[in-house]
């Protein structure tokens, strides 16, 4: 489906003693992944909250394939994996500039309406968007 293609350089602060990425770490990646997706399609975190809506993470599998090293720029590519209903799912790669596979992942979130805190449907103006 949909992907996005998104890179990062590898922080000092991200990184351990031995100049490794911290596995903790990786989550932000991908979030800076699906955000830089959203934005792609038109929209931004911070609007849709503002209009009522909020995507938590319910789902986070991360695998680890080789180690992410200071100053290397990885490469994050975010696929959406099916059209969402109430819930919207992604895979990912990170990938070094050499090319080799650091990380694959994938996450689930759920659309959640932000005063009522309950499950909600995808709006339609996102899936408007993602047909065109």
């Amino acid at each position: 489906m949909l992907c996005h293609i998104t890179e990062v350089k590898v922080r000092y602060a991200e990184t351990d003693q031995m100049g490794i990425v911290y596995h903790g770490n990786y989550a932000q990646y991908l979030e800076i992944g699906r955000t830089d997706w959203l934005s792609a399609l038109g929209f931004s975190y911070k609007k849709m909250e503002l209009e009522g809506l909020m995507l938590p993470v319910v789902i986070l599998n991360i695998n680890y394939c080789k180690s992410a090293f200071y100053d290397d720029i990885l490469t994050i590519k975010t696929t959406l994996i099916k059209m969402p209903k109430i819930s919207i799912e992604f895979d990912y790669e990170i990938k070094n500039a050499q090319g080799e596979l650091i990380t694959t992942a994938y996450s689930k979130l759920v659309f959640v309406d932000a005063k009522t805190r309950l499950p909600r449907q995808c709006p339609q103006i996102f899936l408007d968007q993602l047909h065109n």
